[in-house]
């Protein structure tokens, strides 16, 4: 039985013995729209969002390293905690739940999407006895790119020169207007994608024109500069 929490200022929850338990293996293609934020299984690591692994049960805005918006350390000092009904609102309307959130993901609005996605995420967490563990899923990159390319470090200051194009479109504090933010990207993750661009792997026009344009370095200097955006 989920417990209310009477601290958080959120969006009352009803409590609901009788979970809807998802399809995990569906999940899991449900969840690759979330794979350019947050990683999940064995080895993940804080991206643009937090690592998913033990979401269930976890208190909002808890783990270690990573540097979370205000509005997220105030849910987390409300109490909120990350239990299935929360995580299926948030995952519905992140900034419904957890309003001024730097989450710029729009939501799942069908139930049955959400009950996967959250059956996916719950095998990665300690697992009542009607939901198995389930197997480790490496998600590929789009893009297999050179180690040289990987390693290349940026500079932020040129990225920073090189930046006014991407802001006509992107804003720069991480809002989302129709365009999602790329403000603290993880920067390996932002190449990835430029390079996805750049060899048409990703179907959008005007970014495959854009990366088509710039060069290894340029790409690494760009990464840098939106990894550190306020």
């Amino acid at each position: 039985m989920l417990v209310a929490l009477a601290p958080f200022a959120g969006p009352a929850l009803a409590e609901d013995a009788a979970l809807p338990i998802g399809d995990p293996e569906r999940g899991a293609q449900v969840y690759r729209k979330c794979t350019g934020c947050h990683q999940i299984g064995p080895g993940a690591e804080n991206r643009a969002g937090p690592h998913l692994n033990d979401i269930f049960g976890r208190r909002a805005g808890s783990v270690e390293g990573f540097d979370y918006s205000r509005a997220m350390e105030r849910a987390h000092g409300d109490g909120l905690v990350w239990e299935y009904a929360q995580l299926d609102a948030y995952i519905e309307n992140p900034r419904a739940l957890v309003s001024g959130t730097r989450m710029s993901f729009r939501g799942i609005r069908d139930p049955r999407d959400r009950h996967d996605v959250l059956a996916f995420l719950r095998s990665y967490s300690a697992s009542p006895q009607d939901i198995p563990e389930s197997a480790p899923t490496a998600m590929p990159r789009e893009v297999e790119l050179p180690p040289e390319i990987l390693q290349i470090v940026g500079d932020a200051e040129y990225g920073a020169y090189l930046a006014s194009e991407c802001l006509t479109c992107h804003k720069a504090d991480g809002g989302d207007a129709g365009i999602p933010s790329i403000t603290r990207w993880h920067p390996e993750d932002f190449v990835v994608a430029m390079h996805a661009y750049k060899r048409k792997l990703r179907p959008h026009p005007v970014m495959q024109m854009m990366a088509g344009r710039l060069s290894d370095e340029e790409i690494a200097a760009l990464a840098a500069y939106f990894a550190t955006l306020e």
